[in-house]
């Protein structure tokens, strides 16, 4: 994940949290603290899609990077998500953190990241997991498992102690956010809602009835 540094500590209450002008500081303080609360993978977030009919789908994957420019995933781009978003280039996002009772909202269009940054983030990741990538004919029928392993042990066996190389259906996307929404719990569902819209360089904020 990527830190942003921000001049003050997460808001304490709802109250000043409600006050914030800055939705992407106030998502790195609140991903903080998910880091150091939640029992694993903070970073899981619920991603939607649709295809050209409109048709909406959804599943949950890893959020690997954000900053001022948005969400950042990555993927198989020959998957089904892969495929959708080709068809409708637009997606939308939500992290609940449990242990804190809060979740965020975001969605917009998005891009793909650079070469550099997937092949950067691609390197990051266990051998295992990069040949993983490789095999992996995401989201199309697989007669069973013992037919995947041994394509693995295939690969593993002709790559040796080799690099092992990207493959060119395998990067990230960008959700370039119009809007990002904070929600924290109230009681007696009185909960607590700001919406910031994207205002050409800037965000305005709303508080919302939850």
């Amino acid at each position: 994940m990527n830190e942003l540094t921000i001049g003050a500590p997460t808001p304490a209450t709802a109250e000043d949290f409600t006050r914030a002008k800055d939705p992407v500081a106030l998502f790195a303080a609140w991903m903080r603290e998910a880091e150091a609360s939640e029992p694993e993978d903070p970073n899981a977030m619920a991603l939607a899609t649709a295809d050209r009919d409109g048709l909406p789908d959804v599943r949950v994957v890893l959020l690997k990077a954000f900053d001022e420019r948005g969400f950042v995933f990555y993927t198989n781009t020959q998957s089904a998500k892969g495929e959708e978003l080709a068809q409708n280039p637009q997606a939308a996002l939500v992290l609940h953190w449990k242990s804190l009772r809060r979740q965020v909202r975001a969605r917009g269009p998005i891009e793909r990241v650079t070469d550099e940054e997937a092949d950067a983030y691609f390197a990051s990741r266990r051998r295992e997991s990069r040949i993983g990538a490789i095999v992996s004919q995401q989201s199309r029928p697989l007669a069973d498992r013992q037919t995947m392993m041994g394509e693995v042990a295939a690969v593993t066996e002709r790559l040796g102690d080799g690099p092992v190389p990207r493959p060119s259906h395998w990067t990230g996307f960008r959700i370039l956010p119009v809007s990002i929404e904070f929600w924290q719990n109230g009681d007696f569902r009185l909960h607590d809602r700001v919406r910031f819209v994207r205002d050409g360089a800037r965000w305005q904020g709303t508080r919302l009835y939850p």
